[in-house]
């Protein structure tokens, strides 16, 4: 059996733009033959996450269920760490267990970066800080894709909490590599001084910006990774950059919205554009399993997996 080369997943600037084809075309295959195949049967997957997860976490453990791998969840309360063991240590005596690969989610930037220096067990990145969330990139690029039958061309609009959305980053560039043209648009203190050398377009008017696109990707406000709220009021952020039924109606007839959630409802999104016909954030969510599943085969090698 042929081999793709292992290697750490830390942002979406480890994957080229041949690499992202491939795992968007083994993603559709996974969709089209019902999720299941038991192509990592033998294979242990470590979730290590440091920080609280539904979709990310849940969406890999199912993956790796789906293709008959053996998977452990650990928490950040539930690891050594508690007891003031170092993440280096922690993750140097999951390694020594002999696991395929490591997915590790912290709220510290760089965290799974100081990881790959030292262990040479594959990992992906599950989200670290506001540097980067490459597997939500990828899931986003595979629904923008299947619901519009290209991505090259199209105009995307990202509106929010930029600069500390990990959501933000990786989706620009892996949307770049695939051809489209980014605009982002919020607060200007919520948007990164420099971010126009990224190549994106940036605006702080929604209702001008939602004219012109082909798909929205609506962020929440981080207030985490706040240390103190960045804008006057809600109620003013709401007033200007909240996606609603009438700002709405100036989109193009097929927009599509998005969200990486968790949705603050009636904040960055209202509940009639997150449940209205647009949106194609629960499709966001189906897709987030078949997407890991093809990062998960195609990361450890398997090459019989191209042709199932």
């Amino acid at each position: 059996m042929e081999a793709f080369h292992p290697r750490h997943i830390l942002g979406m600037d480890d994957l080229s733009r041949q690499d992202i084809f491939k795992i968007l075309a083994l993603a559709k295959k996974f969709k089209s033959s019902q999720n299941t195949a038991p192509l990592l049967k033998g294979k242990t997957i470590v979730n290590l996450f440091f920080e609280p997860s539904t979709r990310t976490r849940s969406s890999f453990e199912i993956a790796a269920k789906r293709l008959s791998a053996t998977i452990l969840n650990i928490t950040g309360p539930q690891s050594s760490t508690v007891k003031g063991e170092t993440l280096i240590d922690t993750a140097k005596n999951i390694e020594a267990m002999n696991p395929d690969v490591i997915i590790i989610r912290h709220s510290s930037s760089g965290a799974p970066y100081v990881l790959s220096q030292t262990l040479k067990t594959p990992i992906i990145n599950a989200g670290d800080g506001f540097h980067e969330h490459p597997t939500q990139a990828l899931l986003d690029i595979f629904t923008i894709e299947e619901v519009k039958g290209k991505l090259s061309g199209l105009k995307v609009l990202i509106v929010g909490d930029i600069a500390h959305s990990r959501v933000a980053r990786s989706n620009i560039t892996g949307l770049k590599k695939m051809g489209a043209q980014v605009i982002v648009c919020g607060p200007p203190t919520l948007i990164p001084p420099a971010i126009t050398r990224l190549g994106v377009e940036v605006s702080y008017d929604l209702k001008k910006c939602v004219q012109k696109a082909d798909v929205i990707m609506m962020l929440r406000i981080q207030e985490e990774r706040q240390d103190h709220i960045q804008f006057p009021s809600k109620k003013e952020y709401i007033q200007y950059f909240g996606l609603n039924s009438e700002t709405l109606k100036l989109a193009k007839k097929d927009v599509i919205i998005m969200h990486p959630g968790p949705l603050n409802r009636g904040i960055e999104i209202s509940s009639e554009v997150a449940d209205g016909p647009y949106s194609v954030i629960l499709n966001q969510v189906t897709n987030g399993v078949v997407v890991r599943m093809a990062l998960l085969v195609w990361l450890m090698g398997e090459k019989r997996a191209s042709t199932h």
